[in-house]
């Protein structure tokens, strides 16, 4: 009988699709003896939930594997789990919501996809990084930021104003961490409120950390991955 296989940790990033800003956080899972990626959004194309969804699938492992949606991609880690994809043992949300995550109104999701300016980057760290900003995670922002056309920043963020994923959390069978962060200045209460009703046999934990909790604290993160991940029932090769 083959030995128990570790799952692989798929990870999803934030706003910016990158994987840049993960390279802490990935490296930290890997020094506890997990294997861990992240997956970066395409910068063509739609940027609604259901189109990533969808462009998303083909790269999905076969082998057991958790996923891990981070603020942005959690909904869209929530469309993926939901549909019981093939080896996936385990789901990861931090930082994330259900729907809207913000009170403004879904309605003006047009308006935001089409003309919302980008905050200056001093403003963007400290509502994302807080206290836990440096000069090495701020240049990263800034570089994350710059990889990525404001067009298509401005179309994630108007998606995030039309995602409604409440329906789709009961039809999750797999064991389900969500990670908050206890100085998160982006998210809307409520919503964080939201998530945790709607996901009552999950277990929540809340870390000290801004919203870029796997960019600001990654060992930290890390080892609350890792340590519910290891945790897992074992999974064995098909």
């Amino acid at each position: 009988m083959a030995p128990p296989l570790r799952p692989r940790v798929v990870m999803l990033p934030g706003l910016d699709g990158g994987v840049g800003m993960s390279g802490a956080f990935l490296q930290a899972l890997r020094t506890h003896g997990l294997d861990a990626e992240a997956l970066s959004l395409p910068v063509v194309g739609g940027q609604d939930y259901s189109t990533l969804c969808a462009w998303l699938q083909p790269q999905l492992p076969q082998l057991p594997w958790v996923l891990l949606g981070e603020s942005f991609a959690g909904p869209l880690a929530v469309q993926i789990a939901a549909q019981a994809p093939r080896g996936l043992c385990g789901l990861v949300l931090s930082t994330t919501f259900a729907r809207r995550p913000v009170p403004v109104p879904a309605a003006s999701a047009v308006a935001l996809a089409a003309a919302w300016p980008l905050p200056p980057l001093p403003v963007m760290a400290r509502v994302l990084l807080g206290q836990w900003r440096s000069p090495q995670n701020v240049q990263s922002l800034r570089q994350a930021l710059a990889d990525v056309p404001n067009r298509v920043l401005r179309q994630r963020a108007a998606s995030t104003l039309r995602v409604d994923v409440r329906a789709l959390l009961p039809r999750i069978a797999v064991p389900t961490l969500c990670l908050q962060a206890q100085q998160d200045r982006l998210l809307w209460p409520p919503s964080v409120a939201e998530l945790q009703a709607l996901l009552p046999t999950a277990r929540h934990m809340a870390l000290q950390g801004p919203h870029l909790l796997l960019q600001a604290r990654p060992e930290q993160a890390a080892e609350v991955v890792a340590r519910w991940v290891n945790g897992l029932p074992p999974a064995s090769r098909s």
